[in-house]
């Protein structure tokens, strides 16, 4: 059973109260009994009030997706290394 809120009891406390006085001026009684029959009615009717006051929905953790880690650009770097320098080749001239 989940507890009651401040604002449920509120609401129940308001309701006994209210529906007590409001039934006790309108039926007219005066006996022990009837009194008792009006406490019971108005308990039971604030009870029901605190029970069905609309609770407050539950905080929702919201999960934010991390955006993919983009590629690493690949850039095309000249190699440190040289190739030898090459000679020209010279021929022979023709005799």
């Amino acid at each position: 059973m989940p507890r009651p809120t401040v604002a449920s009891l509120a609401y129940g406390s308001c309701t006994v109260i209210c529906s007590a006085l409001a039934m006790l001026l309108l039926s007219g009684t005066s006996s022990v009994l009837g009194v008792a029959a009006v406490a019971v009615s108005a308990l039971a009717l604030g009870l029901l009030v605190a029970m069905t006051v609309p609770r407050p929905a539950p905080r929702r953790l919201t999960v934010v997706a991390r955006p993919a880690a983009p590629e690493p650009v690949r850039a095309t770097v000249p190699s440190p290394v040289r190739e030898p320098a090459r000679e020209p080749v010279r021929e022979r001239a023709a005799s």
